[in-house]
């Protein structure tokens, strides 16, 4: 043998759904990367991962037998102690050269060193290549002690004594160079050639392997089994959108679902079920949940996204009358549905506002009270929210406070239904459908749905500016009452979701173009709390400040031009964007880096001063042709930037300080600022203000300095 491709399998019981892909990849991952570092797989090698409900496999091409011997450089030790002042071996050095397995003759290949200030002694040391057997038995233990397993298993082994901790029982294993077994062993079992198919349909048991490269294409034929995830999966996907084809509908798009049924599977066979037109009584979100969370079918919509009484299911057996799976299917979903419409009809009979005192029953934390509590604090929140933003909207004038109240005081209602008990998900959207049924307004409506929004990243945000205030209201009482407790996130542990709360304020702030003030609403929400503290205010404005950053970086903003502007610590967020494009716009410019590093040297200046240094000028007092023209050009700039800045025009108004870059370079190139006469002295530091106030209204441009 000397290179052939390689195959490894792991033949187990079914392993966890949602975490297939996951221990696929790294069983694939991590067993190439401890060849590769032996020196077993060769440049160009191909790694495919396969994963399948019973199997975790690699194949890899041009896997070396034997690894190439390497030659290494070793540090033995100080030539002070290795050599005595004749230059002969010491006992130190010879005990080492033992320890090696050499004797006092290798002292003559030794070599001189520098080593820090002194000299050592090293030694080219050939080390034999690892045999494929040694390496592939180090590469697998690794793989499977690395495995992101959700949950270990202890089993017994045959001989009834041996224990054995990994994901789900093992029951084979095979490991094939070319068609050559290689002898290793794992979780007690020793590598042969042969594999399981289907557990019912596999044309042979077991299925013999002839080769590594035969295994995809003999267990699809012989074993009836698709051992790529990626490839099952993508035959899921060309079935289902076939089979809905052939209705004229749609499947339901869910990549996690399309997860986690190809996990379930491995030989996929798309079915057609359906149930009862009468469930479609039931608001849709609630039976396309419970279909694809209880049962893994897929939902089927027609052209207008409405569901439909058709279902699409993921079978695992292909029989030739497959009426008996579809009719079983069928008798199973139908209790689920009408368990749907129970709860949809039960929680009919009750109105909203009169659940208001079951939410007082209800834990929200225990140093922050009831969700009635919690309740009561958001609606004083949004009230408030709704007043700074009455001329924010005037299509709802003063009423938006007054709407904002209502629906923030029947937002969380539905918590304590039987629908959101059985299907927590469905919390908002289940208080939409309630509030609708007793014919509240619909942006009432709406805005009881999506206070939640935004609840991921890349989630829509709330759709009218009821929903926008109270959304707010929401996350900004989450995020002042808990930061009041000190219950604010550690490192990556964030138990109660503050950094996706303060995202969402950002998210709404911006992408709404609010011009609130981030300091007003906090204080705002910090009202019903009896205040927040000072220190705890100020952990909270820099946790905004973080969230803001990461969010931009995350985005593909520069550092430099994030910090520019975050320096600044702007009130408005929604300015942010066109702050950031006027930095952006600046950077490009010739003259960006003499000024930013000018705007950099003129902050130093102006630190070191002591007491506080007026942006004044007394023009009788300028006296260096330099300073009278810096002052000449300010005087023409300033105002002008002023004004672009005050309209809004960011980009402009730091466009026109390139103006400033040759009488800027003249005058430090010109003028000594410290002066020995304390009156020039503070008239040029009060010139140097007035620049560094021009420069600095959109962003700290001393931030883009190299």
């Amino acid at each position: 043998m000397s290179m052939q491709n390689l195959l490894v399998e792991l033949f187990v019981e079914e392993l966890p759904p949602k975490a297939l892909n996951k221990l696929g990849e790294a069983f694939s991952n991590v067993l190439f990367e401890t060849l590769k570092s032996q020196g077993l797989a060769a440049v160009g090698t191909i790694v495919t991962a396969f994963a399948s409900p019973r199997r975790l496999a690699v194949h890899a091409t041009n896997i070396l037998a034997v690894a190439p011997d390497k030659t290494s450089t070793q540090k033995l030790m100080p030539v002070s102690v290795g050599l005595d002042a004749s230059g002969n071996p010491t006992p130190a050095l010879i005990k080492r050269l033992n320890g090696m397995g050499l004797d006092e003759s290798a002292v003559a290949n030794l070599t001189k060193q520098a080593d820090g200030k002194n000299e050592a002694l090293f030694l080219d040391v050939l080390q034999k290549g690892v045999s494929l057997k040694d390496g592939l038995q180090s590469a697998l233990n690794e793989a499977i002690s690395k495995l992101p397993i959700p949950k270990v298993m202890t089993y017994q082994l045959a001989d009834g004594w041996t224990s054995v901790n990994f994901v789900r029982p093992a029951h084979s294993l095979v490991a094939l160079h070319g068609n050559e077994v290689v002898a290793v062993t794992a979780l007690g079992l020793t590598a042969g050639n042969a594999t399981q198919g289907h557990r019912f349909e596999a044309a042979v048991s077991p299925v013999v392997l002839k080769n590594a490269d035969s295994y995809a294409e003999q267990l699809k034929t012989e074993g009836a089994v698709i051992a790529s995830f990626a490839e099952r999966r993508a035959e899921i996907v060309r079935q289902l959108n076939a089979a809905a084809a052939k209705q004229n509908l749609k499947p339901i798009e869910d990549e996690a679902l399309l997860d986690e049924v190809t996990a379930l599977v491995e030989r996929p066979n798309v079915l057609l079920g359906q149930f009862e037109e009468i469930y479609l009584e039931v608001p849709q979100e609630c039976l396309i949940l419970t279909m694809k969370a209880n049962q893994k079918y897929f939902p089927l919509l027609d052209a207008n996204d409405k569901l439909t009484n058709k279902f699409l299911i993921v079978s695992n057996i292909s029989p030739d009358d497959a009426s008996a799976v579809i009719g079983g299917n069928e008798r199973v979903v139908r209790p689920r549905l009408a368990d749907a419409k129970f709860f949809f009809d039960q929680d009919r009979k009750k109105t909203l506002e009169s659940r208001l005192e079951g939410l007082n029953k209800v834990v929200y934390h225990n140093k922050l009270g009831s969700q009635g509590e919690r309740t009561e604090r958001v609606r004083e929140i949004a009230r408030d929210i709704g007043k700074a933003l009455l001329n924010e909207d005037a299509y709802y004038g003063d009423s938006l406070s007054g709407k904002a109240s209502i629906a923030a005081k029947l937002s969380k209602t539905d918590l304590v239904t039987d629908m959101v008990g059985e299907f927590p998900e469905l919390q908002g959207i289940m208080g939409r459908y309630y509030a609708q049924h007793e014919g509240l307004e619909n942006d009432i409506a709406f805005a009881i749905e999506d206070h939640y929004k935004p609840r991921f990243a890349g989630d829509a945000l709330p759709r009218n500016p009821i929903g926008v205030v109270v959304a707010l209201a929401d996350k900004l009482e989450t995020l002042v009452g808990l930061f009041s407790i000190g219950e604010k996130p550690t490192g990556d542990k964030d138990p109660f979701g503050l950094r996706r709360q303060a995202l969402g304020v950002i998210r709404i702030l911006i992408e709404k173009k609010l011009e609130l003030s981030l300091n007003e609403l906090i204080r705002i929400a910090e009202r019903p709390f009896k205040g927040l503290g000072a220190e705890n205010y100020q952990l909270l404005k820099a946790f905004f400040s973080d969230r803001v950053a990461n969010m931009l970086r995350e985005q593909g903003a520069n550092s430099q031009e994030v910090e520019a502007v975050l320096s600044l610590n702007p009130e408005i967020l929604s300015d942010i964007p066109q702050r950031l494009n006027a930095v952006r716009a600046f950077s490009a410019l010739e003259e960006a880096p003499a000024l930013a590093a000018a705007n950099k040297r003129v902050g130093n200046i102006l630190k070191k001063v002591e007491g506080e240094v007026k942006a004044e000028v007394n023009a009788n007092l300028l006296q260096e042709a330099a300073e009278i023209a810096l002052n000449d050009a300010l005087s023409k700039v300033k105002p002008e930037a002023d004004k672009l800045f005050e309209s809004g025009d960011y980009t402009a108004s730091l466009k026109s300080l390139a103006a400033l870059k040759a009488p800027v370079d003249a005058f430090f190139d010109n003028v000594m600022v410290n002066a020995d006469d304390p009156a020039l002295k503070a008239n040029r530091l009060g010139l140097l203000a007035i620049l560094h106030q021009t420069m600095n209204r959109v962003a700290d441009l001393s931030k883009l300095a190299s």
